[in-house]
């Protein structure tokens, strides 16, 4: 191996993997492998990979954690909006729970320092309300069933930092946003792109994002912080905004005004519950909010890119790729 301290990557090919890698030669001092399933995924995954199949609670990572000092794992089985599989918990539970818990098993045996786990905000739940936004240390309270397999996945990580000593550390993402970004958020961006009217220009909510740019650059401090050991931490832009306010800002950055119509939340929630959209409709009218204050405290960390600047890099890479 390398005599640079290792990092192992996991989830190199997914949103947030892919990030990090195109940020990680801010970090020279260290040597980066990562793990991809197949062999279809080498060429994407842009450094030194180990094939390991697929994951769950018994992959073999022996090749892959030897000689690694600090690992991120950002591989899951990620949310999906429409899951119609008879019973969606234990499919979460075989790659985010018995999948993670045998990686972390192995890094200990391995020798390695530092865990990090990339979570969920879903561990605290689905929505807040005026003024209480969620807190790094409050108690869990997942409401489907990949929040509760990230909750487990923590929880299990925790019991086996007590046990070993290996050092964990958990970062809860809000929504994630950034060039490449998928689902409802470039569902929105279509649709102003397009001058589609939107009835939502009355929806006074506060959610927090998080800018891709600024995940990967918590993640990145929290690869050598010693303050970081053994905490969970929320992360978002720290600027707060209404469904309104993001698709008119999105409308700036993509130079499409956005046509929004004043329909009240209420009549939008109603329309919803009739189609039985509830979970849409909470996104869209719900508020959810994080309180970073411990991971700015603690960690002497602010998010380095603004919601605007972080809009714009994502609309310059939607017009680049969709709006040609």
């Amino acid at each position: 191996m390398p005599s640079q301290k290792v990092i192992l990557l996991t989830g190199s090919t997914g949103f947030v993997g892919s990030a990090f890698l195109d940020s990680f030669q801010k970090i020279s001092e260290y040597c980066l492998l990562s793990v991809v399933r197949t062999t279809r995924d080498l060429d994407s995954a842009q450094t030194e990979s180990v094939v390991v199949g697929s994951i769950n609670g018994s992959t073999d990572y022996s090749a892959a954690v030897t000689g690694v000092d600090i690992v991120v794992h950002a591989a899951a089985r990620a949310h999906i909006m429409h899951d119609d599989l008879a019973d969606p918990l234990a499919e979460y539970r075989k790659v985010n729970v018995d999948g993670t818990l045998n990686l972390a098993r192995q890094a200990v045996a391995a020798g390695v320092r530092r865990f990090i786990f990339i979570s969920s905000i879903k561990v605290n739940g689905e929505g807040t309300t005026a003024n209480q936004p969620y807190k790094a240390d409050d108690d869990s309270a997942p409401l489907d069933p990949y929040g509760v397999s990230k909750m487990e996945a923590e929880q299990g990580l925790r019991a086996l930092a007590a046990k070993t000593g290996m050092e964990v550390v958990i970062i809860r993402p809000v929504l994630v946003y950034g060039p490449g970004v998928k689902a409802n958020f470039l569902s929105m961006m279509s649709w102003l792109h397009k001058d589609v009217p939107l009835p939502f220009g009355a929806i006074h909510n506060r959610r927090s994002l998080v800018a891709l740019d600024n995940l990967v650059d918590l993640i990145v401090t929290c690869i050598e912080h010693p303050a970081a050991a053994n905490q969970t931490f929320l992360v978002s832009d720290g600027e707060d905004v209404s469904t309104t306010e993001l698709l008119r800002r999105m409308g700036v950055a993509l130079g499409k005004p956005a046509r929004l119509l004043p329909v009240p939340s209420w009549v939008l929630e109603a329309g919803a519950a009739m189609l039985g959209k509830q979970a849409l409709a909470q996104r869209l009218c719900g508020s959810l909010q994080v309180d970073i204050s411990k991971t700015r405290e603690l960690l002497n960390w602010t998010p380095p890119v603004s919601v605007d600047e972080a809009l714009r890099k994502t609309a310059k890479h939607f017009l680049e790729q969709h709006a040609k």
